[in-house]
């Protein structure tokens, strides 16, 4: 089960600049962990951005200092920070692509002219002096940010990329000066033929220095980019919010700021612009674009009583529209928070990863000594050793394993937005690939949750008349927001049914059987008797009429409901009681039916196909949910099922009939399925038009976004896509510092090829894991 993440109030989003890898998270997320009031953080190398969770008794006021704090904590680490605004678009807080490309262009006019010469092998082609003043601008003004990162580092007791790249460049331009200084000294004291090659002066390395700096500031602007690419989800929500609203008033039409809108005010809403916010349709019709918030690609007809979500396209028709949530509350607001959340929060799998990046550059350091000092002593020379040790020093790259888990995570929860599919968090992702089982409920789910009353049947001979029961029943739900209260009420109302309810007395709801109200003498119609009516399921009546049975008491009503039963409908019956002591009387039967939705039938193909079980669980009667079960193809079926009870049902699918663990996954409509889907290893809370969106949003897991069944099997999968992306990254980002170490360390691979590989490592795990972008469901 996934845990809840902690609410808007207790947390505090920061963005962070300056992180070059993996050690860099673990370096602010330590100073963020030390400020007084903190207890948790957690930092995002992909986003660059850190989550702090802050100690419950933390007031508002307290709030604005903390905040203040912690980003002294961070500067003092040798970052910047800032604390991030929900109002601020993703562009804005990325680092802007000029200040980044523009270092790379300088570093590749300095550094070009070196390397081309060495292509061909020719170390002599510029004067010492061209080379110097070449690299040395690249060394001290671009490499000012690596010696700036890697001081704070070393003042922290920590290590970092930007040690690695400190140490390995100075260490080659440091190399170039000395054998240039030496050459000078000797040419001052003797003839120039004796020393260098063939009189033309030594070998220098100017240009390895040079080019390493620019391939990694290369790399981390292509880094930027892809970074920009994976936020595409964030962003493509964010523009959704439009700026201004027309709102109704005593002048008419005025114009003002989405910012001013409250709930209840009525805006307008013209053909081809945005809904501004949550509310219900008061006047008009039309049709709505919701694609990009549930990825239905059909616009959906909406009417008057019809909710619209804030950042649905309005298409022909001129709306107005009561807002019934604004700000924060809005269902586009939530869902870009926990897309966010989703992608800030960690994988249990990055803690691993994190603990092998904190002693990775140490490591790295100790092979790089051990590497120079073994080539020294080995007679290699002191100038070859040293370039052995800056290959292996520029070859490590903690970024890549920086970057493998998150990025994934980033554009697989990105890509599942995109098609309607919510994923509140890793822990859900990481799980759902994982899932054995998956348990469905029947209404709403599996069928579209709007059933019609398809028959109201009164016993033969009985004193009870058709359409008298029904407009009895049709009391009785009067008040209510249940689905098979709606479908009696249209019935009701479609034979001419209408007048003023009689007042009923102790009208209660019980959850899982039916409703129950007592009629007065005083106040019951002259056709209809008073006492206690009900109106429930079959489950509920057998327990009433006990001793005597339903088939006894009534054989050919019992037999109009075994028959609707094994046709998929699902059956209640109304009771009349005239006294406490009299046994209630059987007065009708009422039949109502649903179909399947579209996509069921696929949906359950799909999870099969994908080696997964599939079970319904439902409160229907056991003939109803069969017939459900055998239409999509479940054979495994758990009916008659109390809401309560639910939960339990899905604990005990968590063990097989040998006892082994199995990760089940609950799918429910967010509601009455709640305790079901908190039990499941993976909730999976259905949106329905009847609004529980915004609670399945907290519930839940994985949220989708629109009732298509269909959406299950392709959250499964985009899950274990991007699982399998993680671990291909993860497994690249250690095979490459596994290759190519031992490479760098062996003399294989030079300073400038080390940099070139360093560079692309990060870029190959960030366009792996992009390539989830291009997923789509089937």
């Amino acid at each position: 089960m996934t845990g809840e993440t902690a609410s808007t109030h207790n947390t505090l989003q920061l963005s962070v600049r300056g992180m070059t890898c993996a050690a860099c998270v673990a370096r602010v997320e330590r100073a963020l962990s030390r400020v007084e009031g903190v207890t948790q953080a957690q930092v995002n190398f992909a986003t660059e951005e850190a989550a702090v969770t802050l100690d419950e008794a933390c007031s508002l006021e307290a709030r604005e200092a903390l905040a203040q704090s912690l980003v002294a904590a961070v500067d003092k680490a040798g970052y910047h920070a800032q604390v991030h605004r929900p109002d601020v678009a993703v562009e804005e807080v990325i680092e802007p692509w000029w200040r980044v490309w523009g270092g790379v262009i300088f570093g590749l006019v300095c550094s070009v002219p070196l390397m081309l010469p060495m292509l061909w092998g020719d170390h002599h082609f510029w004067p010492a002096w061209v080379q110097f003043a070449l690299a040395t601008p690249v060394q001290v003004v671009l490499g000012a940010r690596f010696y700036k990162a890697a001081w704070a580092a070393l003042k922290d007791r920590s290590g970092n990329m930007d040690q690695l790249v400190a140490l390995g460049t100075t260490a080659a331009w440091g190399l170039s000066c000395w054998l240039w200084w030496q050459y000078e000294m000797t040419l001052a004291s003797g003839p120039a033929g004796h020393v260098g090659h063939e009189g033309q002066g030594p070998a220098l390395y100017f240009e390895s220095a040079a080019v390493v700096i620019t391939l990694v500031l290369l790399g981390k602007a292509l880094e930027a980019r892809a970074k920009r690419q994976t936020t595409a989800a964030i962003r493509a929500l964010q523009s959704l919010r439009p700026d201004t609203v027309r709102r109704m008033g005593p002048q008419g039409e005025v114009e003002v700021a989405v910012s001013q809108v409250v709930v209840g005010d009525t805006l307008v809403v013209r053909p081809g612009e945005r809904v501004p916010v949550d509310g219900t349709v008061s006047d008009g019709h039309s049709h709505v674009d919701e694609s990009m918030l549930t990825g239905e690609p059909l616009p959906v007809s909406k009417r008057v009583g019809d909710r619209v979500t804030g950042g649905a396209i309005n298409a022909e028709g001129r709306l107005l529209m009561m807002a019934t949530a604004v700000g924060a509350q809005t269902m586009l607001a939530q869902i870009i928070q926990h897309v966010t959340q989703a992608q800030l929060a960690k994988a249990p799998i990055q803690r691993l990863v994190d603990r092998v990046s904190s002693i990775f550059v140490p490591t790295v350091l100790l092979v790089a000594l051990l590497t120079g000092l073994g080539w020294w002593l080995s007679g290699a020379g002191g100038e070859q050793a040293l370039l052995r040790a800056v290959a292996v020093l520029v070859i490590a790259c903690p970024c890549a394993l920086g970057l493998a888990t998150p990025a994934a995570i980033m554009a697989g929860t990105g890509a599942a937005a995109r098609a309607g599919i919510l994923i509140k968090d890793p822990q859900a992702l990481e799980t759902a690939h994982q899932v054995q089982v998956v348990a469905f409920d029947k209404t709403g789910t599996l069928t579209v949750g709007r059933p019609r009353l398809v028959d109201c049947l009164s016993p033969d001979g009985g004193r009870w008349r058709s359409v008298q029961a029904l407009e009895v029943a049709a009391w009785l739900q009067s008040g209510s927001e249940h689905p098979l209260a709606k479908a009696v009420l249209d019935a009701a109302a479609a034979v001419g049914i209408t007048g003023t309810v009689p007042a009923l007395r102790d009208l209660r709801a019980v959850p899982g059987h039916g409703i129950e109200a007592s009629l007065d003498e005083a106040s019951a119609p002259r056709a209809v008797h008073a006492g206690l009516w009900r109106l429930g399921s079959t489950r509920w009546l057998i327990d009433r009429l006990a001793p005597v049975s339903p088939q006894q008491r009534s054989p050919d009503l019992w037999m109009a409901a075994e028959r609707h039963q094994a046709q998929g409908a699902t059956v209640s019956w109304l009771t009349h009681q005239a006294t406490e002591s009299a046994a209630p009387e059987i007065v009708a039967l009422l039949a109502f039916g649903d179909e399947l939705k579209p996509g069921a039938q696929a949906s359950v193909a799909a999870l099969q196909a994908l080696g997964v079980d599939t079970v319904l669980i439902s409160g229907d009667n056991r003939s109803a949910a069969r017939a459900v079960a055998d239409q999509v193809g479940i054979t495994q079926v758990h009916a008659e099922v109390l809401p309560a009870d639910k939960a339990r049902e899905v604990v005990a699918l968590q063990h097989d009939a040998q006892g082994q663990r199995r990760v089940v996954a609950m799918v429910g409509d967010g509601l009455n399925d709640a305790p079901a889907l908190a039990a499941a290893d993976v909730g999976v809370a259905m949106a329905n038009p009847h609004g529980s969106t915004d609670v399945a949003l907290h519930v839940a897991g994985i949220t989708l976004m629109r009732g298509d069944p269909r959406l299950v099997a392709a959250a499964l999968d985009i899950s274990r896509r991007t699982s399998r992306k993680i671990r291909q990254n993860l497994f690249w980002a250690f095979a490459y510092n596994v290759v190519g170490i031992p490479l760098a360390a062996i003399g294989w691979l030079n300073p400038m090829v080390a940099g070139a590989a360093m560079a692309m490592s990060s870029v190959s795990v960030l366009l792996n894991s992009l390539s989830l972008s291009r997923w789509r469901v089937d």
